[in-house]
């Protein structure tokens, strides 16, 4: 079977190793891929958004399944363009993306179906967001832009400043341009982060390991939020009680509130979560894809074959498969570029990976990298996603470090602190 791959991260990377590993893989195609993925199969020179190129792309090489990483192929409508065609695709319709795609739609969903979640009001214009805040006047108080906003349109303001410059950026400088158009003002969840993804074909939903991604920039969880900085799974955090707490008030109400809504969700349901002290869980957001960096943690687990998921998903047959993990521990800690989410510099030499994964248990993921004059350099803000495989959080964060020590670039930044909140 050939198998195109839409998207060029880490994400992807990682996607393309464990639908390798199957016995009904024949070959592996990538649009537009990177350095990485290309060592797996052969990278095609088309964007993720030419939607009529990728299909002719998937007429030429005779692919029989394509699957979408990034989310904003998925919110543009890419499964409804494929299936018009008869074509095998991987993820939600338009309107089931949505839930990544528009808070304002999403948290309507979530309160509509009795999914916990921040009280939140949502604004079209600047003065009655401001006055909004100011009569509240309550801190910290979260500020999202409505639309994609390649993960960085979140802003948690712990004081009235800092809540004006969101909104400012949003409404008036729209610094996010049609995704700030619309802004979603929620209270303020307190806990500890934890990812649980599921898949999902509209009638039946299985729940992955939990994983924890790092948004942070700096070690403690500083700084401003990027895309992720590493991520480990299981988190255990999300203990089994938690899990099942997430399944039958969040996961399962989710797909029973679509069904009657006449909406078919199928693909992936990312449910960000906020776990309070008191062992609550709440939805901080919903992602209708993989998330990146989790699915670099949480995909070396899979022992099931990915392209029978993939089938009984698009088939509507999940309720008659098992899904299997193994009882590992993955740590992925992401190589940054100097100056990440802001301003940074690109082609730097990369140096080490070849080292690094001659280490036991250690593999490294290609996020933003490219080929130039036969050497890989930086071609982004997240460069590489080291992996150290494990038996214990432990024994894993030390893989993972051992692997990031040999690699080295120009300005490269890393958290240093990755799992250590499972330690």
């Amino acid at each position: 079977m050939n198998i195109l791959i839409i998207g060029s991260g880490g994400r992807e990377h990682s996607l393309g190793i464990a639908l390798k590993k199957s016995k009904n893989c024949d070959a592996l195609f990538f649009a537009p891929g990177n350095t990485g993925t290309a060592t797996l199969g052969q990278n095609l020179a088309i964007s993720e958004t030419d939607f009529n190129a990728l299909i002719a792309a998937v007429k030429t090489h005779h692919i029989e399944l394509t699957v979408v990483g990034p989310e904003g192929p998925l919110v543009n409508g890419i499964v409804d363009h494929f299936e018009s065609q008869n074509l095998a695709i991987m993820g939600p319709h338009k309107i089931s993306a949505q839930l990544e795609g528009s808070k304002a739609w999403a948290k309507d969903k979530m309160k509509r179906y009795n999914i916990p979640t921040a009280a939140y009001a949502t604004f079209i214009e600047f003065n009655t967001a401001k006055n909004y805040i100011e009569s509240r006047n309550v801190y910290p108080i979260v500020i999202k832009a409505d639309g994609l906003a390649a993960g960085k349109g979140v802003t948690v303001a712990t004081n009235h400043s800092m809540a004006l410059t969101a909104l400012t950026d949003c409404f008036l400088d729209q610094k996010f341009s049609q995704a700030g158009l619309q802004v979603v003002i929620e209270d303020f969840l307190v806990g500890e982060e934890a990812s649980i993804l599921a898949f999902t074909d509209g009638e039946t939903i299985i729940a992955m390991p939990p994983a924890q991604d790092h948004k942070a920039v700096f070690d403690g969880d500083k700084g401003p939020n990027t895309g992720g900085m590493g991520a480990y799974c299981p988190a255990p955090i999300a203990t089994p009680t938690i899990q099942e707490q997430v399944m039958q008030k969040v996961l399962q109400p989710l797909i029973s509130g679509f069904k009657k809504d006449g909406i078919l969700y199928k693909g992936i349901v990312y449910a960000g979560l906020m776990i309070a002290p008191n062992g609550q869980a709440s939805v901080v957001e919903f992602n209708a894809r993989f998330g990146d960096p989790e699915t670099e943690v949480i995909l070396p687990k899979l022992k099931t074959d990915l392209i029978d998921i993939f089938f009984a998903i698009i088939n509507g047959t999940l309720d008659q498969l098992t899904i299997e993990w193994d009882t590992t521990t993955v740590v992925g800690v992401i190589m940054a570029s100097g100056g990440y989410p802001g301003d940074f510099e690109k082609e730097k030499e990369i140096s080490g990976i070849e080292a690094a994964e001659e280490i036991k248990n250690v593999s490294v993921i290609h996020a933003g990298t490219k080929e130039k004059n036969n050497k890989i350099v930086t071609n982004g803000g997240r460069v590489l996603c080291v992996l150290g495989q494990g038996d214990s959080i432990q024994s894993a964060i030390k893989i993972a470090y051992t692997g990031v020590e040999k690699i080295s670039f120009e300005n490269q930044h890393y958290r240093t602190d990755i799992g250590k909140k499972a330690v």
